[in-house]
């Protein structure tokens, strides 16, 4: 994820909660079934933002969220990608495999250009993917655990492992790179509470995790439902609202259903509909809140926690470029 500070049930829903899942999965053994690490991506952050004088606090909220939320430092490195320049040296190395028209057809890219009003690209946002290809391969990443969005980046990362691959065999290990695989979330996309798009800061539609239930209870109540209905006796769409799609993601199956019904036949407001939601919500959020505050009171934790999983994952960035040049001969 980039540095952009404290994180939403946007952020929650179409990655952390799945990362968090992936961390503590075990296999048929009962071993962890995957070996897990947890990238802040500030170099990424560059390519909409050239700010960089909050960066660090941004950092600090982000983790903070993120451990909170129930990532394991002694399970995953967490670690800022700036923290380790092996990524920018196999950024270049990808850069020489992959064309400028290839990036171009990004759809990825288009939605970013299109929803924050983006007149000119730079070369370094053209060539995200790229980077992102090296911050998943760096580790021998096999599984990525990403938002419906976020797929073309992964496909583009298959393209240059299968083209690396094909131009450079190591001695020794044949294969220098496996291709990833995407694993999606069910909620990868969560609406914000204007309706139109999913959640952004940027945008102003967001619920912060480390929101307490009365500012949930605000932010929900001025969210977005079906337009047509305008009483609360009227027959609502429950399909169309963006408050039930919460009530989906955080309500118990039974209530969501009993909302829906209630909905559509008038029975159930939208003023009743929202205090509900947004108390699902803070349920929800309770313990990462509870958490959270701990995490908050003790800021030196948290960057001890960076530079302990920036140590652990430099060791394994170094190893794979060892192999990457001994595969290119120029090691």
């Amino acid at each position: 994820m980039r540095p952009t500070g404290k994180l939403h049930l946007g952020h929650y829903t179409g990655a952390l909660e799945n990362w968090v899942a992936r961390q503590n999965e075990l296999g048929a053994d009962g071993k962890r079934a995957f070996e897990t690490y947890f990238l802040i991506a500030d170099y990424h952050s560059l390519t909409t933002s050239l700010d960089t004088a909050d960066i660090f606090d941004h950092t600090i909220n982000m983790v903070t969220d993120w451990l909170a939320a129930g990532i394991d430092p002694d399970k995953s490195p967490v670690f800022r990608q700036s923290q380790i320049k092996q990524h920018t040296e196999l950024f270049l190395i990808f850069a020489m495999l992959i064309t400028a028209s290839r990036l171009e057809r990004n759809p990825t890219l288009k939605d970013q250009i299109r929803d924050l009003n983006m007149e000119a690209v730079s070369y370094g946002h053209l060539g995200y993917p790229v980077l992102q290809a090296a911050d998943i391969l760096l580790y021998k990443g096999n599984t990525v655990p990403v938002g419906e969005d976020q797929l073309p980046h992964v496909e583009i990362t298959r393209e240059i492992a299968r083209r690396f691959n094909k131009q450079y065999q190591h001695p020794k290990l044949g294969d220098v790179f496996e291709e990833p695989d995407p694993k999606i979330t069910k909620f990868s996309r969560l609406a914000g509470l204007d309706g139109k798009t999913k959640m952004s800061k940027s945008l102003g539609n967001t619920i912060l995790l480390s929101d307490q239930p009365e500012e949930v209870l605000q932010k929900v109540r001025k969210a977005v439902t079906d337009t047509q209905k305008i009483r609360k006796n009227d027959p609502g769409r429950p399909e169309v609202c963006t408050v039930f799609s919460y009530h989906c993601k955080f309500s118990s199956p039974d209530e969501v259903e009993t909302i829906a019904q209630d909905c559509r036949s008038g029975i159930l407001g939208c003023v009743d509909c929202k205090k509900r939601c947004a108390g699902a919500i803070s349920r929800d959020l309770a313990p990462i809140l509870e958490k959270r505050l701990e995490y908050a009171a003790k800021p030196d934790m948290v960057k001890d926690i960076l530079l302990r999983g920036e140590e652990n994952a430099r060791r394994v960035a170094e190893k794979t470029m060892k192999e990457v040049q001994e595969a290119m001969q120029i090691g």
